[in-house]
């Protein structure tokens, strides 16, 4: 509580992956529980923090300058405290607070659990009355000691503590957070240290909660969620029997690593009628070279492989990958092989990204002859995303026409429409009230932008066809 006896407000904003999204929603449950009200924006809040990436060097800069916007707000909040928290925390370390005198918290992943102690310790107290000017320019800086939290803990699964989920008919659900792949390009394993994975108890009690409140869908988390293991539990188990939970009609899950792609997986898939017919598959390269480079453990081959196996049991799946260009050492002929094994592939959907080095990985550490100009490593980027959009208007063309199971999301910005998703992922708009929000609607796939589709409610059409067939005697 604060001097005025109100309780304190937080607020949380989040960058980067679903992973994040999640770790967001953990830290808003974790303050709720202890007695914050969480707000919807900075200007309200006692407390905000900034929930980070590490991922990109883009995405780092973009924090630090959010972060000097809210040093400007601090100015007229004396009494508010500034967090950053998440990978980019843990990776910059204490060093962060040298380069942001203002921030109060850095805080890494493991370290949620004690978030309230934390701030407590900090010496939070009330936020200064609306409209309060500090009366001097040093005031937007740190008032207390600054306190950094990063231990690794590889016991920490979250385990007992409750998110604050988003509203809507979809949730996120971690299963296992870490990583034990070590790719020579990712941060991850080194912010976030080695695989953890929670009980399957945990995480079917978790999902039969969400259903009793009327979630529908649930997205399973892991930095390599397929290479979960608990005891005699693997990933397929898992996603079997969360697929089975009364009240979930639809299950997905993200992101697998390809090596653990399996016939297991692939049966699972198949044969339970929750798991959608989507699948991320992270390529990063389509040369053998870069693949072996970036410490990856399959090759093209293999990873087409995985493709097939996965497409002659679930046929109509939707595929999306991801892919750096410009890794240290790519030649035009790396690239190129990238490029083919898109053609190959086919995918629905690509995230695609130029190489950002991150200090602490290895891949900062090969020859500096290796590295490609941001010129070059620009151009294939273009050329990349040229390839794969041109693909992926050929495969929305060739859909349109279809009747999708769309589960409704929220109103969309267009006025009048709603947007949601089909069961393969594909995004949709079309007429509709808001109340259908968190419905399945049955919807005719009529237009396509290529990443999203226009369509119409399959009883709209059947009620303007009948009304068509109506003629004056």
């Amino acid at each position: 509580m604060t001097e005025t006896g109100r309780p304190r407000r937080a607020y949380v904003e989040t960058y980067g992956c679903q992973m994040n999204i999640s770790d967001g929603e953990l830290m808003e449950g974790i303050l709720a529980g202890s007695g914050y009200e969480i707000v919807a924006a900075p200007e309200d809040a006692d407390v905000v923090l900034v929930n980070t990436c590490a991922i990109r060097e883009h995405a780092e800069q973009r924090v630090l300058g959010r972060v000097g916007q809210l040093a400007d707000l601090k100015r007229r909040r004396p009494g508010m405290l500034i967090g950053v928290t998440g990978c980019m925390a843990q990776r910059l370390g204490g060093s962060l607070l040298e380069r942001a005198g203002h921030v109060d918290l850095v805080m890494g992943p493991d370290g949620y659990r004690g978030l309230p102690d934390a701030l407590e310790r900090i010496g939070a107290r009330a936020a200064p009355g609306e409209g309060e000017a500090s009366p001097r320019p040093e005031a937007a800086r740190r008032r207390g000691p600054a306190l950094a939290v990063l231990d690794l803990d590889l016991g920490e699964n979250y385990e007992g503590l409750e998110p604050r989920r988003r509203e809507g008919p979809s949730a996120w659900v971690t299963v296992q957070r870490g990583c034990d792949h070590r790719c020579t390009f990712c941060i991850v394993p080194y912010v976030r240290g080695p695989e953890k994975n929670r009980e399957p108890r945990e995480v079917l009690a978790e999902v039969r909660a969400l259903a009793d409140t009327g979630v529908s869908e649930v997205t399973l988390l892991g930095q390599t969620v397929n290479s979960y293991r608990w005891r005699e539990w693997r990933f397929p188990h898992l996603l079997r029997e969360v697929a089975r939970v009364d009240g979930i009609r639809r299950v997905r899950f993200t992101s697998p690593h390809p090596n653990d792609v399996d016939e297991a997986l692939a049966e699972v898939m198949a044969t339970e009628p929750a798991v959608c017919e989507q699948l991320h598959l992270p390529l990063q390269s389509g040369s053998d070279r870069m693949l072996k480079r970036m410490l990856r453990r399959y090759t093209v081959r293999t990873f087409l492989e995985k493709v097939e196996l996965v497409r002659r049991a679930v046929p109509d799946v939707a595929l999306s990958t991801d892919v750096i260009v410009g890794f240290p050492g790519e030649t035009e002929e790396d690239f190129q092989a990238t490029l083919d094994a898109m053609r190959t592939v086919r995918f629905d959907d690509a995230f695609t990204y130029r190489y950002s080095p991150r200090e602490g990985t290895p891949a900062t550490r090969l020859p500096a002859e290796d590295f490609v100009s941001d010129e070059v490593a620009g151009t294939r980027l273009e050329g990349l995303i040229d390839v794969h959009r041109s693909i992926q208007a050929e495969i929305a063309a060739s859909e349109v026409g279809r009747v999708e199971e769309v589960l409704v999301e929220k109103p969309a910005k267009s006025e009048g429409d709603v947007l949601g998703r089909t069961r393969r992922g594909k995004v949709v708009a079309f007429p509709g009230s808001p109340d259908l929000v968190g419905g399945y609607v049955e919807v005719r796939l009529d237009r396509t932008t290529g990443a999203t589709f226009g369509g119409t409610a399959v009883d709209a059409v059947d009620a303007v066809a009948e009304t068509a067939d109506v003629r004056p005697a």
